[in-house]
C-alpha cells in the first residue's frame, strides 16, 4: 500500500507549488534520481516536505543524518537536552567534544554538515500537551525519536488530531520496533497499547542499557519509512509492527489492527484533546508518595558522617555493581527481593539504591507493603551519590 503525504496548504490555502532543483542537487542525489520510483518528481517532493524530528539521541541521530543526506527540504528537530558521555556509544551526531553542549545546537551543525541544502528549524523545548499540536500541525509527518510513555502517547494523540503520520521507533537492551501510526489510514499507538505498562516496569536505557549499534538499525529504519510515506512508493508499516532482535539477527512482523472502541482514533473518540500524559501513564497513584518514601543523598551521607546503625541494599544486577558500588552495601538483585525478605530485619532502618531511583523505588515499596516502616529509596540513586556527594564513585 502506497500512500502518498498530500502537501498542508500554504498561506491563502494554496499548495506549495513544486521545488525545481539546482544542478548541485542534480549532482547530490544524482543515485536517487536514476531509481524510477523516486526520479526528479520524487526527488522533488523530498524536497518539499516538511518533516519533525522529535529527539536527536539514539533514534533520531541516525534517522536525522538519513533524512538530511535524502534531500528532505525541511528538517525539525526538538530537544532540551546536554550531550553526555554516556550518549556517545550509540548517539553518532555527536563526539567527544560535544559533551556538555545542547544536543540541538550540536546536532543541527552536525546535520548541516551533512547537507547544508537542508533547511533546518530548531526547537529547544520540552513538548507537552500545551505546544505539541500547534508544532507537529505544521510539519508533513513526525519521527518520534523519544524514550519515555508519556511523550510517546502525546505524540501519537498529537499525529492524530493532526491528521498526520507518527513514524514510531522503540529500543531496549537488544530489541527494537519500528512502525507507522495514522489514524486516518489505520489503527494509531494506543490501537497497540492501550494502557501504559505500570511506572517503573518497562526500564529506560539508562536503567536497563542498550547496545550502541541497535538504534542505528531502527532510526535508520524509521528514515526509510519516512521516506517512503514522502515518495508514495512501497508498503509502509501501517498496521504492522516491525521487531527486531539483534542477538539473533532475526525480524519479526505483527499485525496490529484498529481498535474500534479507541479513545483516539475511533470513528467516535472520547478523547478529542490533548491530556496530562504524566499523570495518565503513572496510573494509580501509590499508597505513600514518593517523596515520603525517598531520601536525599545529603541526608543519606548525613546519617551515615553520624553512625546511624543502617542497612544499605543494592537492588541492581552484580554486572552494575561491578561498575560502581557504595562501600559497605548489600547487594540484592530487584528480581531476587520478593524471595529474600526473610533475609531482612524489619526493624533496622534500610536505605535502598538503585542506578537512578526508578528500581529501589519500587523495592521500598514492596519493603513497606511488607511492614518494613524505616525502609526509603536514595533519590536520584547511585548516580545522584556520584554528583552530590561522593564524585569518586564511578558514573555510568
Amino acid at each position: 500500500m502506497a500512500v502518498v503525504i498530500a502537501p498542508p496548504p500554504a498561506t491563502g490555502g494554496q499548495r506549495r507549488p513544486p521545488l525545481q532543483m539546482s544542478p548541485e542537487e542534480l549532482r547530490r542525489y544524482a543515485r536517487h534520481l536514476i531509481l524510477p520510483e523516486i526520479g526528479r518528481a520524487g526527488q522533488e517532493r523530498l524536497k518539499a516536505a516538511r518533516v519533525l524530528l522529535l529527539g536527536a539521541g539514539g533514534l533520531g541521530a541516525p534517522a536525522g543524518l538519513y533524512l538530511a543526506a535524502a534531500g528532505v527540504g525541511t528538517l525539525g528537530v526538538v530537544d532540551y537536552d546536554v550531550v553526555e558521555e554516556s550518549n556517545l556509544h550509540r548517539q553518532v551526531l555527536f563526539g567527544q567534544a560535544d559533551v556538555g553542549r545542547p544536543k540541538l545546537a550540536a546536532a543541527l551543525e552536525r546535520l548541516a554538515a551533512a547537507n547544508p541544502l537542508v533547511a533546518l528549524e530548531p526547537h529547544e523545548l520540552r513538548l507537552d500537551s500545551a505546544n505539541a499540536l500547534d508544532l507537529i500541525a505544521s510539519y508533513d509527518l513526525v519521527v518520534d525519536g523519544t524514550d519515555n510513555f508519556p511523550t510517546r502517547y502525546l505524540v501519537n494523540d498529537a499525529c492524530v488530531l493532526a491528521g498526520k503520520p507518527d513514524v514510531y521507533g522503540a529500543i531496549a537492551r537488544f530489541e527494537g520496533q519500528v512502525a507507522v501510526f495514522w489514524g486516518a489510514h489505520g489503527p494509531c499507538y494506543r490501537c497497540l497499547f492501550p494502557e501504559p505498562p505500570p511506572p517503573g516496569l518497562v526500564p529506560s536505557c539508562a536503567e536497563g542499557g542498550v547496545l550502541g549499534v541497535l538504534p542505528g538499525v531502527i532510526g535508520s529504519l524509521q528514515a526509510s519509512e519516512a521516506i517512503k510515506l514522502i515518495l508514495g512508493v512501497g508498503e509502509p508499516l501501517i498496521g504492522r509492527l516491525l521487531v527486531f532482535e539483534a542477538l539473533r539477527a532475526r525480524v519479526h512482523e505483527l499485525r496490529v489492527r484498529k481498535d474500534p472502541a479507541c479513545p483516539v482514533c475511533s470513528e467516535n473518540p472520547t478523547l478529542t484533546a490533548l491530556v496530562d500524559y504524566e499523570r495518565f501513564c503513572a496510573g494509580e497513584p501509590a499508597a505513600a508518595a514518593p517523596s515520603e518514601l525517598e531520601i536525599a543523598p545529603r541526608q543519606l551521607a548525613e546519617w551515615r558522617a553520624a553512625g546511624r546503625d543502617l542497612l544499605i541494599l543494592d537492588v541492581r544486577t552484580p554486572d552494575e555493581a561491578a561498575l560502581a558500588a557504595l562501600p559497605g552495601t548489600l547487594l540484592l538483585p530487584l528480581d531476587e527481593l520478593p524471595r529474600r525478605l526473610g533475609e531482612l530485619d524489619p526493624a533496622r532502618p534500610t536505605v535502598l539504591h538503585c542506578h537512578l531511583g526508578l528500581r529501589s523505588l519500587i523495592a521500598t515499596q514492596l519493603l513497606r507493603e511488607h511492614g518494613f516502616a524505616n525502609a526509603w529509596s536514595l533519590r536520584g540513586g547511585i548516580e545522584a551519590w556520584s554528583t552530590e556527594v561522593d564524585p569518586t564513585v564511578p558514573r555510568y
